[in-house]
């Protein structure tokens, strides 16, 4: 106590931190952070869960080598190049690879301009096959650039990086004002039933982000560093410059080495906690996944509850002026 009847900053919040003034003003950080970020989170969240499985999907997506059945002699480099021209006639031939295989087609590229195609060939037919990427791994290809880059280089990289600090004002921001006092705490650990949906929303959303909070900190930590790796790196050599006697054992180096890591959920064959492939790995990659989802979580109980709270009133209200 600060003085007769009068209970501390700290003994007001374990009681009631709804009445205090610094829990609503986070509060209001997190609405308009949520708001300006939620479809970017959605994004990110949804992509990087998807590829918490990159290894699987690049193995399903990638086809088995196109073998020739024909039993005519197989076309020589010029006779495929005379194929590929009379099929692109605008593009020229600027490479043939063959196989050790020779029954398995051949790779083409065909250039015009800045513009190459990649084809594969059947050879002895001189028939085109189909691009040597298959779409699959194309499609992979992009979706790795979103989730990394958001298509834009480097740049994008850089407001990845931002995305990443939104992420971590409102896992910040948000684990304060879920604290609801002292008589009430337990409820908001879980969703409880049967108190209409709209108050339900509002627990699961609670829920959610006190039992991802530790996943959305990694996440939006190794976000960060990997958005300015060298500048991390920078500081790592401050703090622990390199030298002859440290040269692969710097602490530092084994923590930037796990805060990139634990950002992909692809642990497997590091001993931590898997050994190899097998059910620990694929279990480990589903609690990532599964916990990669809760910002696309939060963003839409968020959404629901700002609708419902604030826009849905005001549209009311906006209509019965206007009559």
């Amino acid at each position: 106590m600060t003085g007769a009847g009068h209970p501390s900053l700290w003994q007001r919040w374990l009681r009631q931190p709804q009445k205090i003034w610094l829990r609503r003003a986070l509060f209001q950080v997190h609405l308009w952070s949520g708001i300006a970020f939620g479809l970017y989170l959605l994004m990110i969240s949804i992509t990087g869960s998807v590829l918490v499985y990159w290894n699987e999907l690049q193995q399903a997506a990638t086809h088995p080598p196109v073998i020739s059945t024909g039993s005519s002699p197989r076309l020589t480099d010029d006779q495929i190049t005379a194929a590929a021209i009379r099929q692109y006639p605008a593009y020229r031939v600027v490479r043939i690879g063959r196989p050790k295989n020779p029954d398995q087609a051949v790779d083409v590229w065909l250039g015009r301009g800045s513009d190459i195609k990649k084809r594969l060939f059947d050879p002895r037919s001189g028939s085109d096959l189909g691009n040597v990427v298959p779409a699959g791994i194309t499609l992979l290809s992009k979706l790795v650039d979103l989730h990394d880059n958001l298509l834009g280089g480097p740049a994008g990289r850089k407001v990845n990086g931002l995305g990443a600090v939104a992420l971590l004002v409102l896992a910040g921001t948000g684990a304060v004002i879920w604290w609801p006092g002292q008589k009430t705490w337990r409820r908001s650990l879980m969703a409880p039933r049967g108190v209409g949906w709209k108050r339900f929303n509002w627990h699961l959303h609670s829920m959610i982000g006190f039992w991802s909070l530790a996943f959305a900190l990694i996440f939006a930590i190794s976000g960060i560093y990997l958005s300015i790796p060298e500048q991390f790196q920078d500081l790592a050599d401050w703090i622990q410059p390199p030298m002859p006697a440290n040269a692969g054992v710097r602490a530092v180096d084994r923590i930037m080495y796990w805060v990139a890591y634990l950002h992909f959920g692809r642990i497997n064959g590091i001993g931590i906690p898997c050994k190899g492939p097998g059910f620990c790995d694929q279990t480990t990659k589903a609690v990532w996944a599964i916990f990669g989802l809760t910002p696309a979580a939060m963003f839409v109980t968020g959404a629901i509850m700002w609708w419902h709270r604030v826009l849905r009133p005001r549209r009311k209200a906006g209509g019965s002026g206007a009559r």
